[in-house]
């Protein structure tokens, strides 16, 4: 039976291949809800949940172009620093949330300050990651 178009309620834990722990429901005691196959999760755990029962257990590992893709130099950027605000403020090996054309924050990594140049990676923290989840289906509803 398929959940596709049913929201559902799901605990995981997420890890890495070396077993490094990323994110896990069960660790904050709340399961994830979401509606199956519409584009909210990366696709390889859509997948995985589709076809699932409730109170069903699965591990699955998510290749890198299932989850959040590969890494793309082209999103690692370079800015001078006279042209960033507060630039002298920025947390080197730290994430910050810069406002995109449309006015939505979206999550970037500042790399390094050097020579009066900013070096910003925008890829997702996991891109180029194969991944690793435990799920349990806790509920859908129809």
């Amino acid at each position: 039976m398929s959940n596709k178009g049913k929201k559902v309620k799901v605990h995981y834990t997420g890890t890495l291949d070396d077993g490094t722990k990323f994110d896990s429901s069960v660790d904050r005691g709340e399961p994830i809800e979401f509606v199956c196959m519409a584009g909210q999760m990366i696709p390889g755990f859509d997948a995985a949940v589709e076809d699932m029962a409730v109170g069903e257990k699965r591990t699955v590992h998510i290749p890198a172009a299932e989850a959040y893709g590969e890494r793309d130099d082209a999103m690692v950027q370079k800015v001078p620093v006279d042209q960033i605000p507060n630039a002298d403020q920025l947390p080197v090996g730290q994430t910050v949330y810069m406002m995109g054309p449309g006015g939505q924050p979206f999550p970037v990594f500042v790399q390094s300050i050097e020579d009066g140049i900013v070096t910003f990676d925008m890829n997702h923290e996991l891109a180029g990651k194969d991944l690793n989840f435990d799920i349990e289906l806790v509920e859908v509803e129809d």
